[in-house]
């Protein structure tokens, strides 16, 4: 399949902030080793599926916009990716093993992006 072919999908990565909260406050020493193991573990699973990530990025502080107005609000988006591939189920597959489900309480979502209007 060429490039113009394949879907694209929006993947978020999914942690409860109360599981973040928690780890703040855990000893320095075993939080560095931990992060230290994830950030490797990360790179490798990056470098095996990078031809499929277009780009990842973090998620920041959350403003919700609603009738009754804007606030400021904590959701479980931690970071997403946009990546490509030829069908949701390569596409979800590809995450079965990713390094952010070692997380307690963490979650991928994998969903197709379509085109709402002419490109």
């Amino acid at each position: 399949m060429t490039a113009s072919t394949l879907k694209r999908f929006l993947v978020l990565y999914l942690v409860p902030p109360d599981v973040l909260a928690s780890w703040a406050k855990t000893d320095p020493a075993t939080k560095k080793a931990a992060e230290q193991k994830m950030q490797s573990d990360w790179q490798c699973w990056m470098g095996d599926h990078a031809k499929m990530i277009t780009f990842t990025e973090a998620a920041g502080k959350t403003k919700a916009v609603t009738s009754a107005g804007i606030g400021d609000i904590k959701n479980n988006v931690m970071l997403y990716s946009i990546v490509e591939a030829e069908n949701h189920d390569i596409a979800a597959k590809a995450f079965a093993d990713h390094p952010h489900l070692t997380i307690p309480q963490s979650s991928i979502e994998v969903m197709e992006v379509r085109s709402i209007g002419p490109r």
